[in-house]
């Protein structure tokens, strides 16, 4: 039965998981081509997120061990991306900055990893009350947002560099630095407002679980 058995959505979510510390490593690394690689496995991996809910739903395979390990692989992505971004916005050359923001602001990581963690803390508590809340309509938004915000900035890094060492100067790589800038400043925008305003509906549309709780 496809329950009891580790099914292809399952093995999928288990190699996002793995992938993810790989992809920290790789975010971090000084090196040109380790960055271009954390560009490529991140959106391996934010496909795959995509690809593995498509089959469980198609096939049947929706397994308890699918619901308990996809949530844990999207936030693992999120630490895995965020915190690097958090560290290299700590150092001091000019190349390390995101466009439009400067320095990566301590206060932005809280927002996004905090809303993570009060929402997992909402859901347990709602589900040791017997409501199961599943991802709305906000979350998957904010989810989509945060994933063009993250594998803008991993690409940026590496192309900057290489636009330096190999003197690019042509009127496609100064259009598309523009271009990619105002995408990086406007997705991580939209990625702070949509993560706020998701916890703030998920709070909202469940406050019985709380109110019913006294």
């Amino acid at each position: 039965m496809p329950g009891t058995r580790v099914n292809l959505p399952n093995a999928i979510t288990v190699a996002r998981i793995l992938v993810c510390p790989v992809i920290f490593v790789l975010a971090l690394s000084p090196g040109v081509s380790a960055r271009y690689w954390a560009f490529v496995l991140f959106v391996v991996a934010a496909l795959s997120d995509l690809w593995d809910g498509y089959l469980a739903r198609k096939h049947g395979l929706i397994t308890d061990m699918g619901k308990l390990l996809d949530p844990i692989a999207d936030k693992l992505l999120l630490v895995s991306t965020f915190i690097p971004f958090y560290l290299i916005g700590q150092r001091p050359d000019d190349l390390s900055r995101v466009p439009f923001w400067g320095t990566f602001p301590l206060w932005v990581l809280l927002v996004i990893l905090g809303r993570e963690a009060l929402v997992t803390a909402f859901r347990s508590y709602a589900a040791r009350r017997g409501v199961v809340i599943s991802a709305g309509k906000s979350g998957k938004y904010k989810a989509f947002i945060q994933n063009l915000f993250i594998g803008g900035l991993l690409l940026w890094y590496p192309l900057l560099r290489s636009s330096l060492d190999g003197g690019w100067s042509g009127s496609f790589w100064v259009g598309w630095r523009a271009f990619h800038q105002v995408w990086i400043g406007v997705m991580l925008t939209a990625a702070v407002i949509l993560t706020i305003y998701s916890m703030l509906d998920y709070f909202w549309s469940y406050r019985s679980v709380v109110r019913d709780a006294h």
